[in-house]
């Protein structure tokens, strides 16, 4: 497959455009789509929410042609290229133009895409709070179900919830407040964990029934949030990346948080993504997790 006929797939189900309307309508910075572009035919993928030094080695090793990344591989205007030991991002994008491969990012389109990785982490969470209040838990291997399976589970999650969306664009959004079976606050965070193979989860707040969540993928939950999150009668904002003064302001107004690893919050969702383009693409794909980051 052409690159260009790869990245029209990818755009299909996230497309740029959300980027391009959410950072118009919000004030932000992306750096979405193609970043790398090695030319020649793609027979594999390797899909990593980071364009790591693990993960590239992992692509040069399987054949693949194509790296898909959720964070952009090169965020902001850079002077240079240095390849060294101290320049991880001159020897990742050194390696993949040596070997061929080409890099896509999907940020800011695929979190607020309908089915992306905002409305994943609000599916996940559905899916902790109804597993802990059966007493149930997932399978250890996640990643051998089937993605039709996961895809059905997850739409009978939200038939239980109307979600209020923060930052709401033409079509999906970023950042929800939903009802969530009720489940106490200490179940749904061990729930989580099993859900979203989290090795840190935090928990910050009284032991509580939780009846309502709001939740925000990433580094998302700011003083804006919060509002939104209380307004929209929340129990526990979830969320990563949470600064001092955000935790202790919501503490301040009543909310207990949860809190994941940025990555955690993440890759859960960016492996649906990955499950639906594998589904439709004509070459074969792989998913790359960096553990030590869960």
């Amino acid at each position: 497959m052409k690159l260009n006929e790869i990245y029209a797939l990818l755009d299909a189900l996230a497309p740029k455009a959300l980027s391009d309307e959410f950072c118009k309508t919000y004030g932000a910075y992306d750096n979405s789509g193609v970043l790398v572009d090695a030319g020649g035919e793609i027979d594999k993928a390797l899909f990593s929410l980071d364009l790591s030094l693990a993960a590239v080695e992992e692509a040069k090793r399987a054949g693949a042609g194509l790296i898909v990344t959720h964070h952009p591989a090169v965020y902001s205007k850079i002077g240079g290229i240095r390849v060294s030991d101290f320049d991880p991002l001159g020897k990742k994008l050194a390696e993949c133009l040596k070997h061929g491969i080409s890099v896509v990012s999907m940020h800011l389109n695929l979190d607020a895409a309908p089915f992306g990785i905002d409305e994943s982490l609000m599916e996940g969470i559905l899916s902790s709070a109804q597993r802990a209040g059966a007493g149930l838990r997932p399978p250890k291997d996640v990643a051998a179900i089937d993605g039709e399976t996961i895809d059905n589970k997850a739409i009978a999650c939200t038939a239980i919830s109307v979600a209020a969306i923060y930052q709401p664009l033409s079509v999906g959004g970023y950042g929800r407040a939903y009802d969530v079976p009720p489940v106490s606050l200490k179940a749904l965070a061990e729930g989580m964990a099993d859900v979203f193979g989290a090795k840190r989860v935090a928990v910050y707040g009284a032991e509580r029934t939780v009846k309502r969540a709001a939740s925000f993928c990433g580094a998302g939950a700011d003083e804006g949030a919060l509002e939104f999150a209380a307004r929209n009668g929340a129990d526990v904002v979830i969320s990563a990346d949470f600064k001092h003064h955000i935790l202790a302001l919501a503490l301040e107004t009543g909310l207990a948080v949860i809190q994941l690893t940025h990555y955690a919050s993440e890759n859960y969702g960016f492996e649906n993504y990955y499950r639906k383009i594998r589904k439709q693409a004509g070459i074969p794909c792989v998913f790359h997790t960096d553990e030590a980051l869960l």
